[in-house]
């Protein structure tokens, strides 16, 4: 019986953790398997409940300025700091994601608002496990869609880099049948078990191991290692004057150019951001939340001058589990809320337009009375990515009990 690599790696619950670039032996295996124009998937999770309503401000709405009177962001007003980036002359972008500005009108990015889970739990922990798993509402799905979504584009000696989620742990959406691998940094390399620090790094694991078809396998996997380790990740340099924050977000988002250029097949990849739940001083213009979005922003303009006309083969998407509370609360921040909104960013994007249907934010329009309402599934946001993106025909497969029809997408590719 032969046990390939990646199930080795899968099955022993190890991850290959700061890989920097690509070992030889994966090159004559990528370069064996035919992979033209291959499609990519990025998504970012801003964990803990981004505010959509100050990342993509309804100025037109003079509601929102009732509701929120002192951390609201200013209209437009040119040559004025600390106000919003006019989109289209209804929504603006908060004021430290100006770096996005140009992509939007340039039509390389495109906003979903009034997005997210149909799910109305307040929960982080709930919520996260149902966009994850994108099945809302069902606690029992032990798979998360990302996973599926690879599971159902069959692929003969596939990389063992086709899943990568960027940190420790591999988060529930790239949980499931499909191989995937977390690495923390590609700076670095270490193998952790998925469940517990393996004691004495790889060499113990090898050491522990009895039985011989997996001992061998071991051998071959520890080559692999070895050979990542000795890599040299300073030929990934940004290209095209692009300039990461020196953030967490920006060093990963980095990193996950670093993994795409190494051509290693790389298909989808997880970032996680977070410190979202600003329920105390989220502030408006400056505060908490603006050096969020500055770092994301800044690293998400950066990727895409970075990729230059990689980015054509390249969509990244943006989601957080609920959004905020239409009013502010006591202490200058936001509760837990409902809907939010959604980035898209890359190559077949029809950038430069706000999607979704407004609901309002009147006292007859308000969730509950308090969050601003859901008019789009991220489910349709993300099926029409996973099916006019990467070419998947298999969305029942990928959100089960949901009815994913062309006609619910937002047409935004």
């Amino acid at each position: 019986m032969k046990v390939s690599r990646r199930i080795f790696l899968k099955s022993g619950g190890v991850s290959m953790i700061g890989m920097s670039t690509i070992p030889a032996f994966l090159q004559r295996a990528v370069a064996a398997t035919p992979m033209p124009n291959k499609k990519k998937l990025i998504v970012v999770f801003q964990r803990g409940a981004a505010d959509g309503l100050n990342i993509v401000v309804p100025f037109g709405e003079e509601n929102y300025y009732r509701i929120r009177p002192t951390i609201a962001i200013p209209q437009p007003r040119n040559g004025v700091e600390g106000t919003a980036v006019d989109l289209d002359g209804f929504f603006g972008l908060h004021p430290s994601l100006a770096p996005l500005g140009p992509l939007f009108h340039n039509g390389q990015l495109a906003i979903v608002h009034a997005a997210g889970s149909p799910d109305t739990t307040r929960s982080h922990f709930d919520a996260q496990d149902f966009m994850e798993s994108g099945t809302p509402g069902v606690r029992s799905t032990e798979d998360g869609w990302l996973n599926r979504t690879v599971s159902g584009m069959n692929e003969l000696d596939a990389s063992p880099f086709r899943a990568v989620a960027m940190g420790p742990n591999l988060p529930l959406t790239l949980r499931g049948a499909a191989p995937a691998i977390a690495l923390a940094d590609v700076k670095q390399f270490r193998v952790m078990s998925q469940s517990t620090a393996v004691q004495g790094g790889f060499e113990a694991l090898y050491a522990q191991t009895v039985d011989k078809v997996l001992r061998g396998t071991g051998t071959e996997t520890f080559e692999a290692i070895d050979m990542l380790r000795k890599a040299d990740p300073s030929r990934f340099q940004p290209e095209n004057g692009a300039d990461y924050p020196k953030s967490r977000v920006g060093q990963t988002l980095q990193q996950v150019a670093q993994l795409l250029k190494a051509d290693i097949g790389m298909e989808v990849g997880f970032v996680d951001t977070g410190g979202w739940d600003n329920h105390v001083n989220e502030g408006g213009a400056q505060g908490q939340m603006s050096n969020l979005l500055r770092d994301m922003g800044q690293g998400l303009a950066a990727l895409h001058q970075d990729l230059g006309d990689r980015m054509e083969d390249v969509v990244v998407v943006t989601m957080s589990e609920f959004g905020r509370t239409a009013h502010e609360n006591g202490n200058r921040g936001t509760d837990h809320g409902h809907a939010n909104c959604m980035f898209v960013m890359g190559g077949p994007v029809k950038g430069g337009k706000v999607y979704g249907k407004w609901p309002g934010l009147g006292p007859g329009q308000l969730n509950e009375g308090r969050d601003l309402a859901l008019t789009t599934d991220f489910r349709s946001v993300l099926g029409e990515i996973i099916g006019g993106h990467l070419g998947s025909n298999n969305l029942r497969a990928v959100f089960p009990g949901f009815d994913n029809s062309p006609a619910k997408f937002p047409r935004l590719l």
